[in-house]
């Protein structure tokens, strides 16, 4: 077994997805447009923009496209979706819209997923409704009854945000029509829920999952199965207040239709990246990689165009920033170009990371002797946490400036559901951890500290299948510092900022400046630092490029 990191812009796997093009350096011109990051925000608002007439430069610092939406081959044979793993937000609107599914895309929908319990017990769910009523109901009646009315609430929710997901968050402080009109529709329909609802939403939108989830259910294995999406990739524990929104956040994506469904992107995640740069190309676009940005040129207070860190000079007449906030602002643009009140936001501005990943190369398929083999949903997400308590401990440990002793686990095995990722008869597992801090308290992450982190997750899940570690062949360890150094995510924030109320909406990044446009004419931002936030879901590149579009003067 072999532990190592994603390897450097010379390794023969650092490439481009096929059927992307790329365009070297060279030629003095002036783009219309210029995307900082091939990231799939980057892509999509990229797409949108060349689809406008606009003559579009995409510049991405690695040797490779996607960002965190990619698909590496780090061990013969095998591909890894080395970073996001598994697909449901990306909004099925802009798949219409750039015809994604031309480009190869094909997102697999699993069945559900599976809880282990440390007595060898299970609980499972499905994509069914009374699957998933009468499964509750094997641990608890009473739960089993409650499962109805978390079903609705939740649905609620998700109804009442989704509309917003694709609209640009309006200004309060603003006396713009439509403005105005944005803050009148959003309390015309805060309003239209009635009063107890919305007192409830008040409510869910700053308690914890835990007391949301006290509410329904008495079983702690049911709470704890439902806990986990509250927790994936921020850095807040089950009982944090704001963790419910989180939890509903995972909970507003789709599968061909299906509310909530989640499933694997085929090829691995980079078949998003790849058909969204195949559609930007397509209506004209370029793409350059081994392009990193070192500075956004600003004269005039008008951004002019980007300098690269091998001292190229592109120039554009706009730049969008797929970067975060931070890594924006902080590290790209001159200080004296902005205003000193902004600055202080954008360093106030969470961004804490709290994720590790764990992608494994495996001889065979592992066997889970709790989990029925009949069951579909071991085809699903497989979890080892049967208890808040247990997460909230973790997330102790993360407080303490360790990674977790007893660390959440997400684990996905999609070679189950799509071969094409791994030899004949060989398998491909994901393993996303919380709780993993950015920083120890014992001092920086050495590759010693990060196999060890790595040894931890491998004992756990060896604790529940006997066979896994015999038939480990590689592992590739990520933590947060390898997040941010080779993704550009800070502190390896897979969100690009947290999901909590005071970052939400018209506050995301920084209040007066959620509307995609900065201090500087001409320099937008399309990250997922931007409303509505982080996931593969492309709503903030899209949204992003409606903006710019306005400013240029609409579609050509």
């Amino acid at each position: 077994m072999a532990m190592v990191r994603e390897p450097n812009s010379n390794s023969r796997n650092a490439r481009v997805p096929r059927g992307v093009r790329v365009k070297g350096r060279g030629g003095v011109k002036t783009y219309d447009i210029i995307v900082i990051g091939a990231g799939h925000n980057g892509l999509t608002a990229a797409a949108y923009l060349a689809r406008a007439g606009l003559d579009v430069v995409v510049l991405e610092r690695n040797p490779y496209i996607g960002g965190a939406t990619v698909s590496r081959e780090l061990h013969p044979g095998f591909t890894y979706s080395n970073c996001s793993y598994v697909s449901s937000l990306m909004r099925p609107e802009i798949m219409r819209e750039l015809e994604l599914s031309k480009y190869g895309l094909q997102i697999i929908p699993y069945e559900g997923g599976v809880t282990m319990t440390r007595d060898g017990g299970y609980l499972a769910s499905y994509n069914d409704h009374d699957m998933n009523r009468r499964e509750i109901a094997r641990h608890s009646a009473r739960d089993a009854e409650a499962y109805d009315r978390f079903a609705i609430e939740t649905a609620r929710q998700c109804r009442f945000i989704k509309p917003y997901l694709m609209q640009t968050p309006p200004d309060p402080a603003s006396f713009k029509w439509r403005d105005l009109k944005g803050m009148m529709d959003l309390g015309r329909a805060f309003y239209d829920l009635g009063e107890e609802a919305m007192y409830d939403t008040l409510r869910f939108w700053t308690m914890s999952c835990t007391d949301f989830l006290d509410q329904y259910f008495e079983t702690e294995v049911v709470k704890a199965h439902k806990a986990g999406s509250s927790i994936i990739g921020t850095a807040l524990g089950p009982s944090s207040p704001g963790s419910a929104y989180v939890l509903l956040h995972h909970y507003m994506g789709e599968v061909d239709g299906n509310i909530g469904a989640w499933g694997f992107a085929r090829g691995g995640m980079g078949a998003i990246s790849s058909a969204l740069a195949q559609a930007f190309q397509a209506a004209g676009g370029e793409i350059r990689t081994d392009a990193g940005v070192a500075q956004v040129m600003v004269k005039g207070g008008k951004a002019v165009g980007v300098a690269l860190e091998d001292g190229t000079e592109v120039r554009g007449r706009r730049v969008v920033s797929n970067m975060d906030v931070k890594r924006t602002f902080l590290k790209t643009v001159d200080p004296k170009d902005l205003p000193e009140d902004f600055l202080r936001q954008v360093r106030n501005f969470k961004i804490r990371g709290s994720s590790g990943k764990l992608n494994i190369a495996l001889d065979g398929l592992p066997d889970f002797p709790s989990i029925p083999k009949d069951c579909p949903a071991r085809q699903g997400d497989l979890h080892i946490t049967d208890s808040i308590e247990t997460m909230e401990r973790a997330y102790d440990d993360w407080k303490d400036g360790m990674w977790s002793r007893e660390p959440y686990l997400d684990m996905m095995i999609p070679t189950q559901l799509d071969p094409t990722m791994a030899p004949p008869g060989k398998h491909y597992m994901s393993v996303f951890v919380q709780y993993v801090p950015p920083k120890l308290a014992d001092g920086p992450w050495t590759p010693e500290k990060r196999d060890a982190f790595g040894q931890t997750v491998i004992d756990a899940i060896a604790e529940y299948s006997p066979n896994f570690k015999d038939l480990i062949l590689h592992v590739e360890v990520r933590t947060p510092k390898e997040l941010e150094d080779e993704v550009g995510l800070t502190e390896g924030n897979i969100f690009q900022g947290e999901l909590t109320l005071d970052q939400l909406m018209f506050n995301r990044p920084i209040p007066g400046y959620a509307q995609y446009r900065s201090p500087i004419r001409g320099l937008y931002m399309c990250g997922s630092s931007c409303h509505p936030g982080g996931g593969v879901m492309g709503a903030p590149g899209a949204n992003a490029a409606r903006e710019i579009l306005l400013d240029v003067g609409g579609w050509r």
